[in-house]
């Protein structure tokens, strides 16, 4: 970066032939020009300016550097400002790995990040599969829970909570388990992970249910819309995020189990490859962690 400073500093001064006019150019001093100038001539072992009290002029050898670094820096200049537009007006395509049930999240989003980001191409990848994110070629991903990968940066986006639900109809037949224990009388609608095949844990304030859990009867899936509408059909009490189902809890088609007993909190984050951000990233990310959905009050 120094010879960089020293070479636009004696291209400038040989341009105008003037060090006080360089520096103007530079937006930096007389003499700070005339020590970038020195060091360069001091690195390369000649003397590139006749200098005298009334006149600067370039030597053979500062005519021989200036016609080949002017064209080098006038690229450079190019990529800068082409750096610039694109920081200022992001675009191409963003390929982007979400959890299936992120749609619930994302979606409601979109409308507005398209009209600040016109030109940014979402492409998008609903999958609970464990992508691999450098591997697969996607530029951020979404994902929930503890980062594994120590070639990703992660920015946090927003908490939730696990709930206990069941359908009225269910509670209705069945009745309202008043405790903990009283799960091993019930249906119990499980979930397991896509990527490893392991029941998801319920991680209750007394009782920590795992894949030995023997309820009275169980249903398992690895999908969470799937879990969903099971539990809108009554086959029994499911263990899901709150974000979820908190349209049907509002709207009385689900009522929360054993309210408050959940302990267990979790969180989103946005994950990318590398320590630094294309402008187009950068934009998606800094949109999402300002537009995250905030938690309601529970």
């Amino acid at each position: 970066m120094d010879s960089l400073t020293s070479l636009s500093a004696f291209v400038r001064t040989a341009e105008t032939l003037s060090f006080v006019q360089a520096a103007q150019l530079l937006g930096i001093s007389a003499s700070a020009v005339g020590k970038n100038v020195a060091r360069l001539e001091q690195q390369l072992g000649v003397r590139l300016f006749n200098r005298s009290t009334r006149s600067v002029s370039l030597t053979a050898e500062g005519a021989l550097l200036l016609a080949r670094t002017r064209p080098i820096l006038e690229q450079l200049r190019d990529v800068e400002a082409e750096i610039t537009q694109a920081v200022a007006h992001p675009s191409g395509k963003l390929h982007v790995s979400l959890p299936v049930v992120g749609y619930r999240l994302i979606t409601p989003l979109l409308p507005q990040f398209h009209q600040l980001y016109p030109d940014v191409e979402l492409d998008f990848d609903f999958s609970d599969r464990l992508v691999n994110v450098i591997d697969e070629g996607f530029d951020v991903a979404i994902r929930s829970g503890e980062m594994q990968d120590s070639r990703l940066q992660a920015r946090t986006l927003g908490p939730f909570r696990f709930v206990l639900c069941a359908s009225p109809d269910y509670l209705a037949a069945r009745g309202a388990p008043s405790v903990s224990a009283d799960l091993a009388q019930h249906h119990c609608i499980f979930f397991r992970f896509p990527a490893t095949g392991l029941i998801q844990h319920w991680e209750l304030a007394d009782l920590r249910v795992t894949g030995d859990f023997q309820p009275a009867k169980s249903l398992t899936l690895n999908n969470i819309e799937a879990m969903v509408q099971s539990t809108l059909a009554g086959m029994g009490i499911s263990y899901i995020p709150d974000f979820v189902v908190r349209e049907v809890l509002e709207q009385g088609k689900l009522v929360e189990v054993l309210p408050g007993s959940c302990v267990r909190e979790s969180g989103f984050s946005a994950i990318w490859p590398g320590r630094y951000l294309s402008p187009r990233v950068r934009c998606f990310i800094d949109f999402l962690a300002e537009h995250w959905p905030v938690p309601r009050c529970q």
